[in-house]
């Protein structure tokens, strides 16, 4: 391959002339339609429509063959039949032509035929120093210089280039742009890459002076050590949008342009490695490189949020949270502030809900009194406020998002975006294009939904709480309440050791972060200085807890632990938990849940719908748990719940879940108080 330069490049960005291969004289014909917009685009360089069966196209004279062009031609544009492509890039070749754009398909995507084709097309190139756009692309634009090889014509000049293997992609975005008022630096379709490639052009626009953000959809990468290498000199905000995420979707992507899609967590190591942000969907392609090219990088992750709207506000706090920017309290001395300048009904928090009384003046004056308190202010417009484009400033430390202002909305949506201020149609679009900016350095860890909240209330005495369980039909491993060291040894040598010592105190929730837990004690001396130990910590940690002694159990067989457990939510009544057990629960959240009343079809739904099933289902040659034995621990917890209105909370956890039964090792029950 011929090394790449910016000259290079610039032959098919930057043009000085050019020939439409192809150029067609009927309207409905693409030869026809790209010559257009090459003209119709504003193009200064002079320009050749080659086409030997006619005389003129849109008042310029044809050439039969490129050849003939007494002049030197930058970049020459193919729209014939693929059978043509390769004597037609030999033709621009041997004219000195230093670019070629090849809008045709027919190529490696159709098949074997075409994969030969599209070989010896490249070779050609090759052989002649032609650098090659496609095939199988929509073609170039450059608004900034202006060329649009491509369609739609689309002449809005922006910040941002956009790199595609699609075409439609990449027009979409174009589109987007332009519809917005804020345009592109540049847009390169690049079809099935058998020359040009992503790494190519990631180089040449890191380089161009008119793009400030790159954003590159990709199925695959053509040539992976140069893209790292590329990954690592690049300075400016790098957007990808990686499709074939999963197997079907791989497939499809490799059936799309070749392309070789490869392992995504890969794909997701490697951008994360180097700094390249990751959007999923295109509206986030498109929302994240909005943001890199027109928001201020905030220094820190504090935010507030300015609305009209308490509804947008809070979807747009819940986005904050989960996105780890931190929508903190509003000061006091700010809350003074904006006292005089709001309604008296008006919310002086964070979010600060102006109601629907306010005006872009009432705007005005809060974004004046609390911009040095936050590292940016959320400025939700929740209705058609007018004027508002004249209170947001170009530059400044705003997240602009205008929601439900109709007509008012859309034109004061396009005021701003001339003056190159950024507007979100969504809170949480807003706000998750935001912490892109944001240096993840500086923003808090993601905060994740609530599940159940936490019962308050009277816990029922650990020995207790078994003891229900068991009356319940539920097996549980041996248990007993020791009050001395020596009744402690021969509750153990009765059960048969190993054996595990737990504080029990209807005051101590959680046992184990005091170290009132241990386990796997084999000897009666053991259990009986443990004994002392344990009422030791416990008196320490919690000197007026109420001690009722220890509780003795037999250690079960290793198995795999679940959670099972029931929350009384105050609106919804008893939701039944399952889980994976241990502190795994706290810290993946990977549970189901489900209100009463359980079926037992629901309950088997519970237990395969957690993430970590496959552990339960036998991976790996591991042994299937007997899901039944555990629906029916389901089934016997809603029991409980059903038959108990005084019970709040139920926490089995861990259940050991074994081929043929399933074993309670500790419960906790909490009772309204």
């Amino acid at each position: 391959m011929v090394p790449d330069s910016a000259s290079q490049l610039d032959a098919i960005l930057r043009p000085e002339s050019l020939a439409v291969i192809g150029a067609s004289t009927s309207p409905d014909k693409l030869g026809h339609e790209i010559l257009k917009n090459i003209l119709d685009g504003g193009y200064q360089g002079k320009v050749f429509p080659i086409n030997p069966k006619a005389d003129a196209i849109l008042g310029l004279p044809c050439h039969a063959n490129i050849k003939d062009v007494q002049d030197p031609i930058d970049l020459a544009v193919l729209i014939i039949p693929a059978r043509f492509v390769p004597q037609a890039v030999q033709d621009c070749g041997e004219k000195g032509v230093k670019g070629a754009v090849i809008i045709t398909g027919g190529f490696s995507e159709s098949g074997a035929e075409g994969e030969e084709l599209q070989q010896q097309t490249a070779e050609i190139a090759r052989n002649f120093g032609v650098r090659l756009i496609g095939p199988n692309c929509q073609g170039v634009n450059n608004p900034h210089h202006p060329i649009c090889a491509s369609w739609p014509l689309l002449t809005y000049r922006g910040k941002v280039a956009v790199i595609s293997q699609s075409g439609t992609v990449g027009a979409a975005m174009m589109d987007w742009f332009s519809e917005e008022k804020l345009g592109v630096s540049s847009f390169v379709s690049m079809g099935n890459r058998a020359d040009v490639d992503e790494t190519d052009l990631i180089a040449y626009f890191n380089r161009d002076s008119n793009t400030e953000v790159i954003a590159a959809y990709i199925e695959g990468i053509k040539r992976p050590e140069q893209f790292l290498e590329v990954l690592q000199r690049v300075e400016k905000p790098l957007v990808v949008l990686k499709s074939g995420r999963t197997p079907k979707g791989k497939v499809a992507a490799e059936s799309h342009t070749k392309a070789l899609a490869g392992a995504d967590a890969i794909y997701d190591a490697l951008l994360s490695k180097h700094g390249v942000c990751r959007a999923y969907t295109i509206e986030e392609f498109y929302d994240f490189a909005k943001a890199f090219a027109y928001l201020k990088r905030p220094t820190g992750n504090t935010i507030l949020f300015i609305t009209t709207s308490g509804g947008a506000a809070i979807l747009a706090t819940d986005q904050a949270e989960q996105e780890g920017i931190d929508a903190a309290p509003l000061p006091e001395a700010a809350a003074e502030a904006i006292t005089p300048l709001i309604p008296a009904h008006a919310i002086k928090a964070n979010p600060i809900d102006l109601t629907g009384d306010a005006t872009a003046q009432m705007f005005a004056d809060v974004i004046r009194e609390t911009r040095g308190y936050y590292d940016t202010l959320g400025v939700i417009f929740g209705d058609p406020v007018e004027g508002a484009s004249e209170v947001v400033t170009p530059g400044a430390n705003e997240l602009v998002i205008f929601l439900g202002g109709a007509d008012v909305e859309r034109q004061e949506r396009e005021l701003m975006h001339l003056k190159g201020i950024p507007v979100f149609p969504t809170p949480e679009r807003g706000v998750k294009a935001l912490a892109q900016v944001l240096d993840r350095k500086a923003l808090a860890p993601r905060q994740q939904p609530t599940l159940t909240l936490s019962a308050s209330g009277r816990q029922l005495p650990p020995h207790q709480a078994l003891a229900l369980i068991a009356e319940n039909g539920l097996p549980c491993a041996a248990f007993a309440l020791a009050d001395t060291p020596s009744e402690a040894s021969r509750i153990a040598g009765e059960q048969g050791f190993p054996v595990a010592l737990k504080i029990s105190s209807p005051d101590i929730v959680h046992k184990s972060d005091i170290g009132g837990v241990r386990l796997g004690l084999e000897t009666p001396e053991s259990v009986e200085k443990v004994f002392d130990e344990l009422m030791q910590v416990a008196r320490e940690a919690s000197p007026e807890a109420q001690i009722d002694g220890v509780l003795v159990s037999k250690m079960a067989p290793p198995g795999q632990e679940v959670i099972v457990g029931m929350n009384r939510d105050p609106q919804f009544g008893p939701i039944i938990l399952f889980g994976l057990g241990g502190v795994l629960v706290e810290i993946f959240r990977d549970v189901a849940l489900r209100p009463l009343p359980l079926t037992r079809a629901e309950a088997g739904a519970m237990i395969r719908g957690i993430k970590g099933y496959p552990v339960l289902a036998g991976y790996r040659g591991h042994s299937k748990v007997d899901e039944n034995g555990l629906a029916d621990c389901l089934l016997a917890v809603a029991r409980i719940a059903e038959e108990n209105p005084q019970i709040v909370e139920i926490d089995l956890n861990p259940v050991f879940a074994y081929p043929q039964e399933s074993l309670v090792a500790d419960a906790r029950i909490i009772l309204a108080d």
